[in-house]
């Protein structure tokens, strides 16, 4: 098995209901975000996923992220934009993206401060 891992990052604001008083207040992140694609087979250059592509994908759903008020953002419904849901929704835009088969988005981390990120892993198709 291969992984390969690309970071970016991002700013945007949001505010979470019931998780402190002091989240509760609309306020921003610089969100520093890592995708991890895998897969078994390399293709006939030698690599599982060529990065340019991975990171052209990121670029496309980052550019949806930055600068935003999330809480407005019509993908999270009504759920909370925290880190857990900002990780899920990268994961499952990225794998929409991808055109590899054999390619999996297997997890991606959403931190929201140098010490503070959520991981969101990705479930195994069977």
């Amino acid at each position: 098995m291969y992984e390969l891992k690309v970071i970016t990052r991002f700013a945007a604001a949001h505010q979470l209901k019931m998780v402190s008083r002091k989240c509760e207040n609309l306020h921003g992140h610089n969100w520093k975000i890592e995708v991890c694609v895998g897969g078994e087979t390399l293709n006939p250059a030698g690599v599982l996923l060529d990065f340019g592509e991975i990171k052209a994908h990121l670029a496309r759903i980052i550019a949806d992220l930055d600068h935003k008020h999330l809480n407005e953002l019509d993908f999270f419904g009504n759920q909370a934009p925290s880190s857990e849901n900002i990780a899920r929704f990268i994961a499952q835009r990225l794998q929409a993206a991808i055109a590899a088969d054999a390619v999996k988005v297997t997890r991606v981390t959403a931190w929201e401060s140098e010490d503070a990120c959520a991981t969101y892993l990705v479930p195994i198709q069977k």
